[in-house]
């Protein structure tokens, strides 16, 4: 009897919470795009959480498997500083750069990375990181068309992405 009700515990966290960090993490965004961390963008965050993952279910392959919470939260550190400090250059550039100066570049990434999972979240990485926009993923999953608003070194951008990024989430993610 005791199992019966443990496999019914499952399920209904199975149904409910198929997703459970992308329910934290859309929670935490909700609240962070509309600058309140009071309970009414704490709900409204909550409810998309939930509904979200239950509404894209039939998508994912699978649950992503996690590695390691530690390096995720190191993850989560990176790219808050990288958004911050690039936000703080793009309006440098964006104030203080003659246009004609600038040196947009489109450039590719190879990818390590083989989850569907695990290249949404780096190529997210790459777009929510002022000055770059991922935009497009190669037809066989092993390459990201990235753009880059100002850089002189195409080369530079990949290392970095790699090194920075999909290193990390190789752990995290396989």
């Amino acid at each position: 009897m005791a199992s019966n009700h443990q496999h019914d515990t499952r399920t209904w966290k199975q149904r409910w919470l198929p997703h459970p960090f992308l329910s934290l993490g859309l929670v935490y965004i909700w609240a962070a795009l509309v600058g309140s961390f009071q309970v009414g963008s704490l709900l409204m965050g909550t409810i998309l959480g939930v509904l979200i993952p239950i509404a894209t279910r039939s998508i994912w392959d699978n649950k992503p498997k996690f590695t390691s919470l530690g390096l995720m939260v190191l993850f989560s550190f990176i790219l808050l500083w990288d958004i911050v400090t690039a936000n703080l250059q793009v309006a440098w550039i964006v104030l203080f750069r003659p246009v004609e100066q600038l040196r947009p570049q489109w450039f590719t990434v190879p990818l390590d990375l083989q989850s569907r999972e695990a290249i949404a979240v780096l190529a997210s990485a790459i777009t929510l990181t002022p000055g770059t926009v991922s935009c497009d993923l190669s037809a066989n999953g092993r390459s990201l068309l990235i753009h880059a608003m100002d850089t002189s070194d195409t080369e530079a951008e990949v290392k970095k992405i790699k090194q920075r990024y999909e290193a990390k989430l190789l752990r995290i993610f396989e």
